[in-house]
C-alpha cells in the first residue's frame, strides 16, 4: 500500500506566516550585522570556531597530503640516488686521474734522476725500461725492452739513480734479460769505501740481500759501511755504489766473517734503468813479451855465419898434422 506523500512547505511561503518569518529573519540579519560590526562578535565566533574545525580540516587532507609527500619522497630519494652515483663516478674518476698523475709524476722524478746520473758522471748510457720479470721465474731476473736490434751486447752493466742493479746475460732481438746482483749465481767485486778492503759480494739465497762471505777475520768492517765496485776483473767500471752493510758475524767454517748488505738499487722499484756502454774489457793475463836478440850492428854476417865456431876446449889442442902424401912413381 503506497504511503500519501506529505508535502513540505516552503520556508518562505506565500501566505503571510511566510512574510512574517522572511522579516523576522532580515531584521536578525540586521541585528548581527550592526552587532559583528560593533564589538567583532562573528569575528569572535568565527576565531572560536576554527580551533574545532582546523583539526577536521587536517584530518581530511591527511590522505592527499600523505600521497604527496611519499611522491616527492620518492621522487627525491630518486633525484638523490642518480646524483650520488654520478658523484660516485666522479670521484673514482677523479681519483683515478689525480693516481695516474701522481704516478706520472714519480715517474718523471724517476727519469730526472736517471739524466742527473748520466750527466754528472758523463756516462755513455742507453734508456731501457723494464717490461717484466724473466719468464724462466726467477725473481732476479729482468726483462728490458732493448735487444741485440738496440745495440745491447751481453755482460753490460745495468745501473739505476741509485747504483748497480746487475748484468745483461742473455741478448734477444727486440729483448734482453738481466741477472740482478741478488741472484745467487751472481758475484760483484766491491771495495768498502770506509777502509779500501776489497772483496766479493754474492747474491743471497735468503732474499734480496747480498752475501760477503770471505771477510777478513782482522777486517774492520761495520754496519752502515758503503760497498763501491772496485773495477777488478773489468766487467763492472769502479766506483758504483753496490749496496750497504746491514750486518756482519762469523761464518760457519769460523776462517773468515761474513756480512750481509742491502742493495743501493730499487731493484724492485725501478721502472726504468741505464745500460752502460764503453766499458773496458775484462783484464785476462798479459800479453806474452816478443824475444829480444842483440842489436842490429852486432849481428854476425853471413859469410861467419857459415864459419863454425871455435870452443874453448877446442882452442886448446893441437892441430893434428896433415898425413904425408905417397911418392910419386916415375914411369
Amino acid at each position: 500500500m503506497a504511503l500519501a506523500r506529505e508535502d513540505s512547505s516552503p520556508l518562505f511561503a506565500g501566505t503571510a506566516a511566510g512574510t512574517l518569518r522572511l522579516i523576522l529573519y532580515l531584521a536578525l540579519t540586521m541585528v548581527l550585522m550592526v552587532l559583528d560590526h560593533r564589538n567583532g562578535w562573528m569575528w569572535r565566533m568565527r576565531y572560536a570556531t576554527s580551533v574545532i574545525v582546523e583539526p577536521v580540516y587536517r584530518l581530511a587532507g591527511l590522505p592527499a597530503a600523505g600521497m604527496r609527500t611519499l611522491s616527492v619522497a620518492f621522487a627525491d630519494r630518486k633525484l638523490l640516488t642518480e646524483q650520488n652515483q654520478r658523484l660516485r663516478e666522479d670521484l673514482l674518476l677523479a681519483n683515478a686521474k689525480l693516481n695516474r698523475m701522481a704516478a706520472v709524476a714519480e715517474q718523471n722524478e724517476r727519469l730526472k734522476e736517471l739524466l742527473a746520473t748520466q750527466h754528472s758522471l758523463e756516462l755513455n748510457v742507453q734508456l731501457a725500461r723494464v717490461i717484466g720479470v724473466d719468464l724462466g721465474g726467477s725473481p732476479h731476473r729482468l726483462m728490458l725492452s732493448l735487444g741485440a736490434r738496440d745495440g745491447v751486447t751481453q755482460g753490460q752493466a745495468v745501473i739505476d739513480a741509485h747504483g748497480l742493479m746487475g748484468q745483461v746475460i742473455e741478448v734477444l732481438p727486440t729483448t734482453s734479460v738481466v741477472m740482478l746482483v741478488t741472484d745467487p749465481n751472481h758475484a760483484v767485486p766491491v771495495v768498502v769505501e770506509r777502509t779500501g778492503l776489497r772483496t766479493v759480494a754474492y747474491g743471497s739465497r735468503d732474499g734480496g740481500m747480498l752475501s760477503l762471505p770471505n771477510v777478513p777475520m782482522a777486517a774492520d768492517v761495520r754496519a752502515g759501511d758503503k760497498l763501491l765496485t772496485s773495477g777488478l776483473g773489468g766487467r763492472f767500471p769502479p766506483g758504483f755504489p753496490v749496496g750497504e752493510v746491514r750486518s756482519i758475524g762469523q761464518s760457519p767454517s769460523g776462517l773468515f766473517l761474513e756480512a750481509h748488505a742491502r742493495p743501493a738499487a730499487d731493484l724492485d722499484r725501478s721502472e726504468y734503468v741505464l745500460l752502460l756502454h764503453d766499458q773496458p774489457e775484462p783484464a785476462g793475463p798479459p800479453a806474452p813479451v816478443a824475444a829480444m836478440g842483440p842489436p842490429a850492428d852486432m849481428a854476425p854476417s853471413p859469410a861467419d855465419a857459415a864459419t863454425p865456431a871455435q870452443t874453448p876446449a877446442a882452442a886448446g889442442k893441437p892441430t893434428p898434422a896433415p898425413a904425408a902424401s905417397a911418392p910419386a912413381v916415375q914411369p
